[in-house]
């Protein structure tokens, strides 16, 4: 043709009207089998790609959604576990023909420009990740008509349509294998008290100890290794005869590993170590990380099936998903 395939062009070339030819590119109702499949005869023969504004107006939708993260720091999306989420995420994105906005918005300016989006009608539906307490974009979520899916349940308030991991399983797991290698003064590195997921990590670990009769001396990092790195020392300090460790993260934990060898403690001989996560450095430190392993991304892929569900009009549940141990040469079995 020398130039882009119209709409109308692509009408002729099926041999149906212009709107049985629009109907039928937006995926809508009211076309037959055979004259759909004209369309997309045509679709494939013009090379006729869509164009974006027309759609949105023929099908009152924006054609984009967006994960806004409750972070302000743009290292935070270069995290090896936010990768796997946004994988996950676009997958299943790509399949349902969405675009992705990924926003930083724990400052005011963030919090701004998505208020603006969900305003202006800009986007679909919103996937919201990493709220702290009483989250300001908790409100601005709630105050939206689009669809909203949480990536994980908040600390208080109604969490809404969420997905989750069911962190307090995974905590108890991790707890469990600790004392069936003979342990019994346990440190807990936690992530903070801002977020759930640590929350529950913490409680499930807790309550599995106590069943024992063991207790636990906890100290609180950010998910950082550095963190996990001064958290053991102070863990060292107050208990210099600790002799198991559960860290929030692997980065944390990969971070108690370094301190635990600079203080001349074996591991696993003197002190066994647990992870969280299964991220890549699990398996890269020395020795390798025994984790709990969260399916981080199909976590991102049931956020996103979970949103585009919601877009289209169809009833959606929240998803727990579970957790697994990983075993490795940092807690091994007796």
């Amino acid at each position: 043709m020398g130039r882009r395939p119209t709409l109308d062009d692509l009408a002729r070339h099926a041999g149906v009207s212009r709107t049985v030819a629009s109907r039928a590119v937006n995926g809508e109702p009211n076309v037959s089998p055979a004259k759909r499949a004209a369309v997309a005869r045509a679709v494939a023969e013009l090379g006729f790609v869509p164009n974006a504004t027309a759609r949105a107006l023929a099908t009152n939708r924006a054609g984009a959604v967006v994960l806004a993260v409750s972070g302000d720091d743009p290292a935070l999306v270069a995290d090896p576990f936010y990768v796997e989420v946004i994988v996950g995420v676009a997958g299943v994105l790509e399949e349902a023909d969405l675009d992705l906005t990924l926003l930083l918005a724990a400052s005011d300016r963030g919090r701004a420009r998505l208020e603006r989006a969900l305003q202006s009608r800009r986007t679909d539906g919103l996937m919201l990740m990493a709220t702290r307490g009483d989250d300001p974009l908790l409100t601005v979520a709630r105050a939206t008509e689009s669809p909203v899916v949480l990536g994980g349940r908040p600390l208080h308030g109604d969490p809404g349509l969420w997905v989750d991991v069911d962190n307090e399983d995974g905590g108890r797991r991790a707890a469990e294998h600790l004392l069936a290698t003979g342990r019994r003064r346990v440190g807990i590195i936690t992530g903070g008290e801002q977020l759930r997921a640590p929350v529950d990590r913490r409680r499930g670990a807790e309550v599995a100890l106590r069943a024992a009769g063991v207790d636990a001396w906890v100290e609180v990092g950010d998910f950082s290794a550095e963190s996990g790195e001064r958290a053991t020392d102070r863990l060292l300090e107050r208990r210099p005869d600790l002799d198991g460790l559960i860290a929030g993260s692997d980065n944390m934990a990969a971070g108690a590993l370094r301190t635990l060898r600079a203080r001349g403690r074996s591991v696993p001989d003197d002190v066994a170590v647990v992870g969280y996560d299964d991220l890549p450095v699990a398996q890269q430190t020395d020795p390798p990380l025994t984790t709990v392993r969260q399916p981080i991304r199909r976590f991102g892929a049931e956020l996103a099936a979970a949103l585009v569900q919601a877009i289209d009009g169809r009833a959606v549940e929240p998803v727990l998903l579970p957790t697994t141990l990983v075993v490795r040469g940092s807690a091994p079995l007796p």
